[in-house]
């Protein structure tokens, strides 16, 4: 509940970058490799890059920041960049820093972080950073998160995370600021509409299928009711997680092709399923019944592990429809929801469907799910928000 009545703080994505691009050639390199415009990107805004494949297969995504006119920063993100960038003569310096990262979301994020950096933070738009400071220690403020309301996000040295998350815990208190673990930090992404590569879907390694099996079946928990050998069930295009919105035909990058292809005859969209209850009882049932039970519906969020390729087939009078993945448990809507990937022509809301629950091979439990709304969050979402104005 913190990112509906309160507040949160989570230190997860401490750790995982920034990856520092820098050089006469850095914003003619990211274009190449990414489907949004940089035409439009002056310094202190920020963008949430996309770079896809030959194939138009997400491989990458992420934060990225305009730091000066030829500086940006990529959070979050995988070697696919630095991949890309060997070997070409791109005037590019890349580093990779450890910096902590801090997510602090909800409707007092705002009255937490103007107590502890003790100004007015109200003119950090949405989308855009700027320098502050907490304890007379810099830290970077942006306004950007992954529940779907008002959120902000802090960036500094590892070395000064402790002091820094500390500060904000105390100063959060009277604003009922919760410490976010992974457990329960993953439910907001199904919740807000937020696609995530590890969780929702995974990123397609730029190596043969052989290859890519052995990786994924390394570094991901490959589960759900589609055969583990089919890859592209768990790979997602921008069409597919509805991200082909900031998609910019102004410039040639990788994936151009195919991308342009699918956004004029789209087959698949992204929707939000809503289980039935019964159903979702009937699986919990089945511990207490003799027999083999169904795969167990882990709570928060199913199955428990992470990072996973995780896929279920979607069904209509029968025949396959999409793949359904992040299933989890709404304490705040107190409902079983899925992201689903449909065909078009099954995404109305209303629209009625089987989420084919288990693994491969074993025993499938049918669970009737209903479309529902994309986002499933609606009401304050931040990026409409008017913060000048707030209380």
């Amino acid at each position: 509940m913190s990112w509906k009545t309160g507040c949160y703080i989570h230190a997860g994505l401490s750790g995982t970058g920034p990856l520092s691009l820098k050089g006469p050639d850095a914003e003619r390199f990211l274009e190449s490799l990414c489907i949004n415009s940089f035409a439009k990107f002056p310094v202190g805004s920020m963008k949430h890059a996309v770079m896809c494949n030959e194939d138009g297969l997400i491989g990458c995504h992420g934060i990225t920041e305009r730091k000066a006119e030829d500086e940006f920063e990529l959070f979050a993100a995988p070697p696919w960049p630095l991949q890309r960038l060997a070997g070409t003569s791109y005037r590019v310096e890349a580093q990779r820093r450890n910096d902590y990262l801090f997510q602090i979301a909800g409707p007092t994020s705002l009255k937490t972080l103007e107590k502890v950096t003790g100004e007015s933070l109200r003119d950090i738009g949405f989308l855009r950073f700027r320098q502050s400071r907490i304890d007379g220690t810099k830290v970077e403020v942006a306004r950007i998160g992954m529940s779907g309301n008002l959120a902000y996000e802090l960036h500094g040295p590892i070395e000064d995370g402790p002091k820094i998350y500390d500060a904000v815990y105390r100063a959060g208190s009277e604003f009922g600021i919760e410490r976010l673990g992974w457990g329960t930090y993953l439910v907001n992404h199904v919740e807000g509409g937020f696609p995530q590569i590890t969780w929702t879907f995974i990123p397609v390694p730029g190596m043969p299928d052989e290859m890519a099996r052995a990786f994924i079946g390394q570094f991901f928990k490959i589960s759900g009711s589609v055969d583990p050998a089919n890859l592209r069930a768990r790979y997602r295009t921008p069409v597919e997680v509805g991200w082909h919105r900031m998609c910019r035909f102004d410039h040639d990058f990788v994936g151009r092709a195919a991308l342009e292809a699918e956004v004029a005859h789209p087959k698949r969209t992204v929707v939000t399923l809503r289980w039935n209850p019964e159903d979702v009882i009937d699986i919990y049932a089945s511990l207490l019944r003799p027999g083999e039970e169904y795969k167990t519906l882990d709570l928060p969020y199913a199955p428990n592990v992470w990072p996973q390729a995780h896929a279920d087939y979607i069904l209509k009078e029968g025949r396959p429809v999409g793949i359904a993945s992040g299933t989890n448990y709404s304490y705040y809507f107190r409902e079983v929801l899925s992201m689903g990937c449909v065909d078009v022509d099954a995404s109305k809301i209303g629209t009625e469907v089987i989420v084919q629950w288990g693994d491969h091979g074993g025993k499938i439990k049918n669970v009737r799910t209903t479309v529902a709304r994309f986002p499933y969050l609606t009401e304050g979402r931040n990026s409409n928000l008017d913060v000048t104005t707030m209380k």
